[in-house]
């Protein structure tokens, strides 16, 4: 069956896929033609382009993990193998100013791979890869970098490709990650030499010929931009060379000399019988503009350039540096002759492409930004290789970020960076167009990271450095990763398809403002002086001294901001409007010695107003504010909620108002959303008490003569273990929500006291760290009080959080519940980074019902923030679409018994950003997201072909016409009088002109 019109996500994502093709798919690529990268992903549409794609790559698409001889052999004097410049560089006494100490051991033992290959390939096996990049160390092969050949290097990857094979892992090697063996650099100089591209190449062929029927990708060498610039230019890395920018531009022209050399080998000798493919792998950054101008954007091309482009221009196009590098650089770029440019050119049989935290952030010269700004967008970068080099096929040979070095295996920040990532490639390939055909997660194991040591961990499996064994242990990555590989993606679940149906009669469908705008300037009509009109001289009215006429009433049609008011809820067709009143204004003193009459009859004529046109007012007796809490100024100078005083005085304003505005309200709130961020322990005992108290006081007093409902509204936003497969982070989401949700919530609506996870977790840190955060306890009497006071479960939801137990992050890590922050870089953001999650509404709804069974549940408020630019609205217009969709499922699917939904907020004059009437120039104006969610009202949700209808018995009892008349009552009444006043003055004009007639006659 189709979708529904109003399809959330599916229809969505294929609107973005549709525009995408719109906006045009890369085609045959140019140099230069990159440079439309920016301005099409500027132009793509928001929200759609940025939702999560749920869908699958392509068949026979390749999955992979990687890793390094260096960063995770060891070994380093076993077997025979020669020193690197690694092994050099790892232990010199001091290294050289500005440069990073690559730890005090560096690689010489790592993850002691080289001792534990079939622990490594177990790995492998678990994961279900398709293939496993892997680098041979040229000091192991040939310990001087040149004959003789060491046999028990040999041996040694002759076992792991022959392990490979049985397993059914493809091979791809890498002939030269970064370790060149230190009899090189001290003979020759390295790769400052242009001896090395032929002992490069003899060094090749010896691999082609030993390993070559094994293996059907190959990698001449990794990231030479690194290995020039960094190794011979600035001396951050091995072989340490501080030789300046002339120095680091020599080393790779060698370099790809060299790259060329071994391509033409293969192709020429070895590729008819292996029948294999050769590359190299590039790494590179993604640059921003700081704006959105055309120099900027030539400056984000240039960047790239200078990066990328330095080695992939001459390999993918023309044989030659990219022109903003010669026109830049002058003579310290070298040149490649004719027929040097025809030999380095079409060198490489796929686009192998490195992306990730060994460069982003990290190695990229901040030279070579251009003053613009670095980004980690992997889609974006993708699009640019395919415009710029001809649409390549490209193989994703190194990607991922990066954890703390003490995080162990709940590693949360990797997997939804790694999330990320394989988002952005499916989306560059289905949207985009993109060529890729294969995706390596770097790394297999952790290791040494280079030059910041063992201070991070990249690896899928955890290695404990410090034990003996080095043992391999899953973190929380692999088990996301081997689902991803054995689902080939994120392929459409049930639960993330939309829902048809309606809600049941009587649904509460409403509107929040947090206080209503208030206006009580008299109007003209209350007036009691007299005036005459002087029609002659000054055209004006003159107030006639000493002559009044009799004063009447005031009217509610007195207050014009109401009218006002109540006709944009009309235009909405909510059928609920949700407002606090103002404490601190009624009772300025905190008690029954001064109160606003003024604004009670306001409140009053507003409520009696809403009622007028079948508008349910939802009025909440107190709102915390950050001025004095929204208490009266007495009260919150001493002690406000940390005073039994305030109990008392709340219960007597509840009193005055029930019996003040009780007759128009009979749907009430005791408080809205009260801030557990903020409140003491001590606080929220009397809060808790104030409610029950006031509760109790309506129950008694009020409910049989006013027959109305009251509870608290409690701010419940959903919170998920960050790893989901981790016991440690579902016991830390299980203790926020208790600490954030059940600690108003358990002692009303369930057991009268405070969880006891609550009180075991401080207890356990009052006691372990010296704490003194003392949770009170409630009498029998109070227990009893407070339990079951409400009449529903009134929450308001606008997001969810990630939480896990591994400290990652110390400004987002809370020491007090032992708790880390994590943000899913996937997920939907608003301007404030505020995350669009719809499903978490349905978990906490569900999780409501199953703590405390099947209460009437409302959400009381929920909404988000945009720009205010109109064309922006379609962020709100998807979160009012798709949370009370999510809202359905938990009425239709799961049971909840949810009786309202209200949408945050009114106008944008009361709530700036979130409303859903903008104000601008003293003017509301309604936004998309307000006519939409009428759509969903007027529907009762979302109806589908085979929804069956639903009869309210007020809706057979009436008419569509009826409402037209019984919501212009006044105008009709007007019209009424203007009519029967027109038929008199008729009557009385022909009456008199026949009286006229006789006379004359």
């Amino acid at each position: 069956r189709e979708p529904p019109l109003r399809s959330p996500a599916g229809s969505m994502a294929l609107a973005a896929l549709l525009l995408s093709l719109l906006l045009g798919r890369p085609g045959l690529g140019a140099p230069g033609q990159g440079a439309g990268t920016w301005s099409r992903f500027a132009r793509l549409p928001y929200p759609q382009d940025q939702l999560f794609l749920h869908d699958t790559f392509p068949d026979g698409f390749l999955w992979g993990a990687g890793s390094a001889a260096y960063q995770t052999e060891g070994g380093w004097r076993q077997g025979g193998k020669g020193a690197s410049v690694w092994d050099t560089f790892a232990h010199r006494p001091a290294t050289p100013p500005g440069a990073a100490s690559p730890g005090p051991v560096g690689g010489d033992v790592a993850s002691d791979s080289y001792n534990n290959l079939f622990r490594d390939v177990e790995g492998l096996r678990r994961l279900g890869v398709s293939h496993y990049r892997f680098s041979l160390s040229w000091a192991r092969l040939l310990p001087n970098g040149t004959a003789p050949l060491n046999p028990a290097g040999l041996a040694h990857y002759g076992r792991l490709l022959a392990r490979l094979r049985e397993l059914g892992v493809e091979p791809v090697v890498t002939l030269y990650h970064w370790d060149l063996p230190q009899a090189l650099q001290d003979a020759f100089g390295g790769w400052a030499s242009p001896i090395l591209p032929q002992l490069f190449r003899d060094y090749a062929e010896l691999c082609f010929r030993h390993f070559g029927g094994q293996v059907r990708y190959w990698l001449t060498m990794d990231n030479p931009y690194v290995v020039a610039w960094h190794g011979y230019g600035t001396g951050r890395l091995p072989p340490g060379v501080r030789g300046g920018p002339r120095l680091g531009y020599l080393a790779a022209h060698h370099l790809l000399q060299a790259h060329a050399k071994v391509w033409h080998l293969y192709n020429d000798h070895f590729r008819p019988a292996q029948r294999g493919k050769v590359s190299i792998a590039l790494s590179s950054h993604w640059i921003k503009p700081q704006h959105m101008t055309e120099k900027n954007i030539k400056e984000c091309q240039k960047s790239l350039d200078f990066v990328l482009g330095w080695f992939a221009k001459p390999i993918f196009i023309d044989g030659d540096y990219p022109e903003s590098m010669r026109s830049n650089l002058s003579s310290l770029l070298p040149e490649f002759s004719e027929a040097e440019k025809k030999y380095i050119k079409g060198t490489a049989d796929f686009f192998a492409l490195s992306f990730g935290a060994t460069l982003s952030f990290q190695l990229l010269d901040s030279q070579m930004k251009f003053q613009q700004l670095e980004s980690i967008s992997l889609r974006q970068l993708l699009y640019w290789i395919n415009s710029e080099y001809n649409n390549p096929q490209i193989f994703i040979v190194e990607n991922s970020w990066f954890v703390s070095g003490t995080t162990k295996r709940d590693d949360a920040k990797y997997i939804y960076y790694l999330k990320k990532f394989i988002m952005e490639t499916l989306k560059a390939i289905r949207y985009d167009g993109v060529n890729v055909f294969g995706y390596t997660v770097w790394s297999l194991l952790d290791g040494f990271e280079w030059h910041r040591g063992y201070s991070i961990r990249r690896g899928l499996f955890y290695v404990d450095f410090q034990s003996h064994d080095k043992k391999l242990m899953p973190k929380s990555s692999v088990l996301f990763y081997e689902k991803v590989i054995e689902k080939n993606g994120f392929p459409p679940l049930p639960e993330n398809q939309p829902t048809e149906g309606i809600f049941p009669c009587g649904f509460a469908w409403g509107i929040v403002d947090n206080y209503i705008q208030v206006d009580t300037t008299p109007a003209q009509f209350l007036d009691s002086s007299v005036y005459v009109w002087d029609v002659h001289q000054t055209k004006k009215l003159i107030k006639v001294d000493g002559v009044y006429a009799s004063k009447r009433k005031r009217h509610c049609v007195d207050f014009a901001a109401i009218r006002l008011q109540v006709s944009l809820l009309q235009e909405m067709h909510v059928t609920h409007f949700h407002f606090s009143l103002k404490w601190s204004l009624i009772l300025p003193l905190g008690n029954l010695s001064l109160i606003n009459h003024t604004l009670v009859h306001y409140y009053q004529c507003f409520a009696s107003e809403l009622l007028r046109v079948n508008v349910t007012p939802v009025v909440a007796l107190w709102q915390p504010m950050i001025e004095n809490q929204e208490l009266p100024v007495s009260l919150a100078k001493y002690g406000a909620w940390e005073s039994t005083e305030t109990v008392q005085a709340f219960v007597e304003y509840a009193r005055f108002c029930f019996a003040s505005l009780g007759d128009h309200v009979k749907f009430w709130i005791t408080m809205n959303e009260p801030s557990v961020k903020n409140l003491t322990y001590t606080a929220g005992h009397n809060l808790l008490k104030a409610h029950a108290k006031v509760w109790h006081l309506y129950d008694k007093e009020f409910r049989r003569s006013q027959k109305g409902k009251i509870s608290i509204a409690l701010q419940a936003d959903w919170v998920e273990p960050a790893c989901p497969f981790s016991r440690n982070d579902q016991e830390v989401a299980d203790r926020i929500l208790e600490f954030d949700i059940g600690w108003l919530a358990e002692p009303i609506f369930g057991n009268g006291d405070y969880p006891e996870v609550m009180r075991a977790w401080l207890h356990r840190r009052n006691s372990v760290d010296l704490y003194n955060f003392h949770l009170p306890y409630f009498s029998e009497d109070e227990k009893k009080l407070i339990q079951g006071s409400f009449d529903f479960f009134a929450l308001s939801h606008y997001t969810t959080t990630l939480v896990g137990s591994e400290k990652e992050d110390a400004v987002k890590y809370d020491h007090y519940l032992e708790v880390q922050m994590i943000n899913d870089i996937t997920w939907l953001h608003s301007p404030s980074r505020v995350a669009v999650v719809p499903w978490g509404l349905r978990k906490l709804l569900k999780w409501v019902k199953s703590k405390y069974g099947d209460v009437p549940v409302y959400v009381m408020a929920s909404g988000i923030d945009d720009d205010q630019n109109m064309v922006h609205d379609k962020l709100r217009v998807y979160y009012i679409q798709n949370y009370i969709n999510e809202a359905l499922k938990a009425y239709t699917l799961d049971n909840v018994n949810l009786q309202g939904y209200f949408v945050y907020s009114f106008n944008d004059k009361t709530a700036p950003k979130y409303g859903l009437y903008s104000y601008v120039a003293n003017q509301y104006e309604p936004k998309p997201s307000l006519k939409h969610y009428r759509e969903i009202i007027d529907n009762n949700g979302f109806p589908g072909p085979e929804t069956p209808e639903l009869l309210c018995p007020e809706e057979v009892a009436s008419c569509p016409e009826c409402h037209f008349f019984r919501t212009r009552k006044s105008l009709l009444a007007f019209i009424s009088f203007i009519f029967v006043a027109f038929i008199v003055t008729i009557f009385f004009i022909t009456y008199y002109s026949k009286r006229v007639e006789k006379r004359y006659k």
